[in-house]
């Protein structure tokens, strides 16, 4: 299971409109003869690509994959749960029931009816952690948005002249691109845009090709290559953009903050003071300290070099 998140977590930000998921088959005699992960664009799906790998040696064996099959007709190919009742393996181990109403348990229990074994549950908090961009999407009808940002000690983004570059190591640079090639869609604001024309693509070897789709926020006229958003609100639009990454400055981070849009935040730290410079937000609708209390969770931190990564989300009533 675990070789299975890590191919379900490569596939994310690539996956729009369906799911990233992993799967790994495993024989009787414990080889692994099949794997794969959703293709981009979201077909084929995981267990298609791992069954056609596996072909005949996936009778009696067995199957992990990071979400439950799914069992509902689709124009674009056929269900994994017919595949899988094609190809007979012994078990199927499942991190995580699918919460979309159309499969919603249908696979397992089509599954248990042909006398595959079914299990449930393993590694069921990291396949949510992995899939949840298309989790938010599902649920409330638009993409996970990460904000990120890059700070001086005291919180800034830039000096006075609005010079940035660059606040952080090249450790934490690289660990954006990460970011970046997780990511369907990255948005800027049209000062961002206009100031530093940035290319927003990944610039890691191996992983050029995982450049995502660029979006400004902006109410002035179109740029060639780039998509528009008028208002933050109008994410709610992107029915094929799982995880959206958010690199634009303090005036796109408050407008996103302001309207409670942000699930996630990327706060790269770096050991200089810069004193008078650009702070990091404006007003997002606060107006007692009282209320800022209790929003966000600091979920992880790690060193990066000589800079220092904080993660965190947004505390949200289930």
């Amino acid at each position: 299971m675990e070789e299975a998140l890590r191919l379900a977590e490569q596939a994310r930000g690539h996956s729009a409109p369906n799911p990233n998921v992993g799967c790994v088959i495993v024989s009787a005699n414990g080889r692994v003869v099949g794997k794969g992960a959703t293709a981009r664009g979201g077909r084929p799906h995981a267990e298609a690509i791992a069954l056609e790998a596996a072909a005949k040696r996936a009778r009696g064996a067995t199957v992990y994959t990071t979400l439950e099959p799914c069992a509902h007709q689709s124009e674009r190919g056929p269900a994994c749960t017919e595949l899988l009742l094609a190809a007979r393996p012994e078990r199927v181990v499942i991190a995580l029931k699918d919460p979309d109403k159309r499969t919603g348990g249908k696979g397992i229990q089509r599954l248990r009816r042909a006398g595959i074994e079914v299990t449930l549950g393993v590694g069921r908090e990291a396949a949510r952690q992995a899939v949840s961009g298309w989790l938010t999407r599902l649920s409330i009808g638009r993409p996970r948005v990460t904000l990120k940002l890059a700070l001086s000690i005291d919180g800034k983004i830039a000096l006075p002249s609005g010079e940035s570059k660059w606040i952080t190591g090249e450790d934490a640079r690289r660990h954006v691109h990460l970011e970046r090639a997780h990511s369907d869609m990255i948005l800027v604001g049209r000062g961002t845009y206009l100031a530093d024309r940035p290319q927003l693509d990944v610039r890691l070897p191996g992983l050029e090709q995982a450049s995502p789709r660029r979006a400004l926020l902006s109410r002035g006229e179109p740029v060639a290559n780039w998509e528009i958003l008028r208002n933050p609100r109008d994410i709610f639009g992107l029915h094929d953009v799982n995880d959206l990454l958010v690199e634009g400055g303090s005036g796109t981070a408050t407008a996103f903050l302001g309207e409670d849009l942000v699930d996630r935040i990327l706060i790269y730290r770096a050991p200089i003071i810069v004193g008078e410079g650009k702070s990091s937000f404006g007003y997002v609708g606060l107006d007692a300290i009282a209320d800022a209390h209790g929003r966000w969770e600091l979920v992880d931190e790690q060193r990066l070099g000589v800079d220092r990564l904080e993660v965190y989300e947004r505390v949200r009533a289930d």
